[in-house]
């Protein structure tokens, strides 16, 4: 388990991140066709995986559009945002907000993937979904980069992770 904090009060995740070197564990999430998705669709590629608790914040949608820039300029690597959000709403905000760089994908038929990334909220008025989280994935799905942020309302550490590519 691991402790992040949520405006300075301390908050409990499932488990932690996977760790720098280990391989990430698959995932079956859901894409903005309700269509599952898993580790596999994307392989081959090298992978950010931007989690976020709901692109319904304001550093949540800010950390989207920052990746969202960067991923036009990375060669052979995916950008993932992955939230609780349902897929509707994940579309709704990446047409508004011209999001065309990041494939928005959703937890909303398991919380199966929080729980084997170690970022599921267990307590506090976020419980249920996810901290924020980055990882950098290679080609074979090796962790390059793994950023757990400590306090849920800031921003990743985006110039390291997105160095490792």
């Amino acid at each position: 388990m691991s402790q992040v904090t949520l405006k300075g009060n301390p908050v409990n995740t499932s488990g932690e991140l996977p760790a720098v070197g280990s391989q990430a564990p698959d995932f079956l999430l859901v894409d903005k066709g309700l269509q599952n998705i898993d580790l596999s669709a994307y392989a081959g590629k090298r992978k950010v995986l931007n989690i976020v608790p709901s692109l319904d914040t304001a550093v949540c949608a800010a950390s989207t559009r920052k990746f969202n820039e960067s991923a036009a300029s990375l060669d052979n690597t995916v950008v993932l945002v992955i939230s609780a959000d349902l897929p509707f709403a994940m579309n709704r905000f990446c047409e508004a907000e011209g999001i065309e760089n990041v494939t928005a994908l959703s937890m909303m038929r398991s919380r199966n993937f929080a729980k084997d990334y170690g970022v599921l909220l267990q307590d506090g008025p976020l419980a249920g979904i996810t901290a924020r989280a980055v990882l950098v994935l290679d080609e074979n799905n090796s962790v390059l980069h793994a950023q757990l942020v400590p306090e849920i309302t800031t921003e990743p550490d985006y110039e390291k992770a997105l160095s490792v590519l």
